[in-house]
């Protein structure tokens, strides 16, 4: 299951639908996701992981050929009350995260009362870890054997692992190696298919994958900066010696966020520089430094290939998904190839 909710974690859905199409089933966060994808002709199982608002947003999901993924004892009695038939649900069952989902205890009744209910065709389950990010903490291992007890006597589909389950639990995954041979579980990866690292302290390249995005733009402005001056809204940061300044044409505006701080590395024309002061919404600087040659016009990459948005991030005190999530797709100049 390619989850390809958030615009595909920013990167394009329907793009992201197009270079996915060898997956079984896409995973969406909300109806309107959902919608979106069969407007545009997709008919691949789809998946609600957000879940229901609301016995309508039940029925519309039935419309269109959607799957709901189930967190609650209302949300089972809106499909035990509906009309339908031939609905393939999804229950989360909560081992621990305490966001989504039945509590373990609950978890047998109400497998029991979706297998008995006349609406739904298959019952399948699943649950989401906490902390499966950082493979020393010992939580992700206490979860899966919870969800393991909570599941002993269920014979349906199973999924457990997003991205950072598949690359940081590997081992611990191999205990539902007889569900993967029977053709019964599932993955869900979502981060880790655009090519960013879902593990703390490790880099997309450690993990051996290719970042999807490169986010770019041009220097619109290149102007001599003297010593002591101030740069940006309230001037946070001043040079201490002559050099000069470059204007990116990306901001805020563009997901460029606004935390991003003074010494975040850029790379104009190839070679890294830090970005100085407050990010603007159009419009971000960076020292060039004394003897820079750079032009208005040429190429800069915000991250991608040879800048990793994991970097970028860490600068910034975030996680990559955010940064990645928060790309507007607003015009900017494109830097050609």
């Amino acid at each position: 299951m390619a989850v390809i909710k958030g615009n595909a974690y920013g990167h394009g859905m329907m793009a992201a639908a197009g270079a996915l199409s060898d997956a079984d089933a896409f995973g969406v966060a909300r109806l309107s996701e959902a919608r979106a994808l069969r407007k545009a002709g997709i008919d691949k199982p789809l998946t609600l992981l957000g879940g229901l608002f609301s016995r309508d947003d039940l029925a519309a999901a039935m419309a269109i050929g959607a799957s709901p993924t189930l967190h609650s004892e209302e949300q089972i009695g809106w499909i035990e009350d509906c009309n339908g038939s031939g609905i393939t649900a999804w229950l989360k069952i909560d081992t621990g995260m305490n966001r989504l989902g039945v509590r373990v205890d609950d978890a047998a009744s109400a497998i029991a009362r979706l297998q008995n209910c006349d609406a739904v065709a298959d019952v399948r389950v699943m649950t989401h870890f906490a902390n499966a990010d950082d493979p020393a903490d010992e939580t992700t291992g206490i979860q899966i054997e919870k969800f393991t007890n909570a599941i002993k006597d269920f014979n349906g589909d199973v999924s457990v692992a997003n991205s950072a389950a598949l690359f940081g639990w590997v081992d611990a995954l191999r205990d539902f190696a007889g569900l993967r041979d029977a053709g019964r579980l599932w993955i869900r990866p979502g981060i880790a298919l655009y090519g960013v690292s879902p593990i703390l302290d490790r880099s997309a390249a450690d993990l051996g994958l290719q970042p999807a995005m490169q986010f770019e733009s041009r220097l619109m402005l290149v102007k001599p900066l003297r010593a002591g001056e101030s740069v940006g809204y309230g001037g946070t940061w001043q040079s201490d010696r002559d050099s000069v300044l470059g204007i990116v044409a990306a901001g805020y505006g563009d997901g460029y966020s606004r935390y991003i701080p003074t010494g975040t590395p850029m790379l104009v024309n190839g070679r890294r520089v830090p970005v100085v002061g407050v990010i603007s919404m159009d419009l971000t600087a960076v020292d060039l430094g004394p003897n820079a040659i750079d032009r208005a016009g040429d190429p800069v990459i915000l991250w991608g290939d040879d800048l990793p948005v994991e970097t970028v991030a860490a600068y910034a005190g975030t996680v990559p998904y955010q940064l990645v999530t928060g790309v507007t797709h607003r015009e900017r100049p494109i830097v050609e190839a």
